[in-house]
């Protein structure tokens, strides 16, 4: 992830799978993932992050931003909606 004002950010491109699938976030500064979607293909309409409650569509074409809880160090896993495609987050 990079610096952004306050925060950090990470962009993720939906293409055939998530690049890159990995993202590591520090612990405690505020954190957004931007989903960039070009792959139409069903599966990937929606991510879903488990661990934070998180199950939201992503638009073709789109940048989708989507905050995520760095309170805690670990790996969090996320997923497409069918659960065929993953990806996580490592906090530290």
């Amino acid at each position: 992830a990079t610096a952004a004002g306050n925060g950090q950010e990470a962009l993720v491109v939906v293409d055939g799978g998530y690049t890159p699938n990995t993202v590591t976030l520090q612990k405690d500064i505020p954190a957004k993932i931007v989903f960039e979607r070009k792959d139409p293909s069903n599966c990937f309409n929606e991510v879903v992050f488990p661990d934070f409650g998180i199950h939201e569509v992503l638009p073709v074409g789109k940048r989708h931003v989507i905050e995520v809880d760095t309170s805690k160090t670990g790996e969090y896993q996320y997923a497409c909606g069918m659960n065929m495609f993953h990806g996580k987050i490592v906090v530290k």
